[in-house]
């Protein structure tokens, strides 16, 4: 359903037993946490600010939020915060369907989720629900994820629709522990001053931690996580009066990792921090979806069989079948088609072409200046 869609009688969850009808609770909960987009409230709060008669009631409708991505769920004491996408359903925010006697819910069907840019992300099946809600599940129990596949598999999509307050650390070889803790920055009049860095905020905060591509990064500065993601959850600042940071409820790491990039090393301290690894590769059946045409998902399916074989050392992932689209409605298919053979490394950009050719029924080359008209 989508979420401007106002929900049908099978989409409301059982009366909450105040006497109103189905839906009514969660329906008060959703438009309090709207009226209050900037704050963490408690259940109590929100009870209180509602009148209503059930503080346990109250805590599962907040649940039932969190779980259909349209709230933040802290634990420690329990607190939550709509999301931008329950900013932007506001006042139509359809309630997950009840449990059933035989299981879980319905609250982890394939609901678009808002990134913080607007875009949508499509959730994906996992554990017996999906994506979003597990990764908030391991965060509210304190277990550290480590997300891998091919670059463009829509690891940091993932990330970024489940963790609305994330903070990211971009990796690189040349990644220094200062880019975690902070650094003193000059000011105009000639002095300076030091500004916390992502790590340091996100503890401070209890906000999400994103280390995207943290196998690029050198192994002696990754160890500046680790007593921020153990038992301890506190750090010091070398570089600032050895300032003592601890982390506050909701503080959670999670980690990207691109196997066979250049440079990428998942080292066994590294792999051993993070409890749960889960693989990311594409979904075809989403390309389809968001209107990529059939014979570039055929070829990309081709071309990811030929680098599972060893035979080339690029094909195309999501990122770049979603590009393929908009310059497809942009430019026209051919000059899409020549595009995405151009984004192959030279050394697969013949073998890249040949899939395509054999897919699209064309010559293919790469996009390519000619002379002039």
């Amino acid at each position: 359903m989508d979420p401007a869609t106002p929900p049908t009688s099978a989409d409301v969850p059982p009366d909450s037993g105040d006497g109103r009808r189905p839906g009514y609770l969660y329906r008060q909960v959703a438009a309090y946490l709207a009226s209050q987009p900037d704050q963490w409230l408690k259940v109590g709060q929100v009870t209180n600010a509602i009148a209503a008669r059930s503080g346990g009631a109250v805590f599962e409708a907040l649940k039932k939020m969190a779980a259909a991505g349209y709230a933040t769920h802290h634990t420690g004491p329990h607190r939550f915060q709509i999301t931008q996408a329950g900013i932007d359903a506001a006042g139509t925010i359809p309630p997950p369907t009840p449990r059933t006697a035989g299981g879980a819910g319905r609250s982890t069907r394939r609901q678009p989720v808002a990134r913080p840019n607007g875009d949508l992300y499509f959730p994906r099946k996992l554990a017996g629900a999906t994506d979003v809600h597990v990764l908030r599940r391991l965060r509210d129990k304190r277990i550290p994820v480590l997300l891998y596949g091919p670059p463009g598999t829509g690891k940091t999509a993932l990330v970024e629709a489940a963790f609305p307050d994330l903070l990211t650390v971009a990796g690189t070889g040349d990644t220094v522990v200062e880019d975690f803790l902070g650094n003193f920055i000059p000011l105009p009049d000639g002095g300076f001053e030091f500004v916390y860095g992502p790590l340091v905020t996100a503890m401070r905060e209890g906000r999400a931690l994103l280390v995207d591509d943290a196998t690029l990064i050198a192994p002696k500065v990754l160890a500046v996580l680790y007593p921020a993601m153990d038992g301890r959850r506190v750090i010091s600042i070398p570089g600032y009066r050895n300032e003592r940071v601890e982390a506050a409820d909701g503080f959670y790491v999670i980690a990207g990792h691109n196997p066979g990039v250049h440079g990428a090393i998942l080292t066994e301290a590294l792999a051993s921090r993070f409890d749960v690894h889960i693989e990311v590769t594409t979904d075809w059946d989403l390309a389809r979806h968001l209107g990529v045409p059939a014979p570039a998902v055929q070829a990309a399916i081709t071309l990811n069989d030929d680098l599972a074989a060893g035979r080339v050392s690029w094909a195309p992932q999501l990122r770049e079948l979603l590009g393929f689209a908009r310059v497809r409605k942009t430019l026209g298919l051919p000059a899409a088609v020549a595009n995405l053979a151009g984004r192959a490394p030279h050394e697969d950009r013949e073998q890249v072409a040949a899939a395509l050719r054999q897919h699209f029924g064309t010559e293919i080359t790469a996009l390519t200046l000619g002379k002039q008209r």
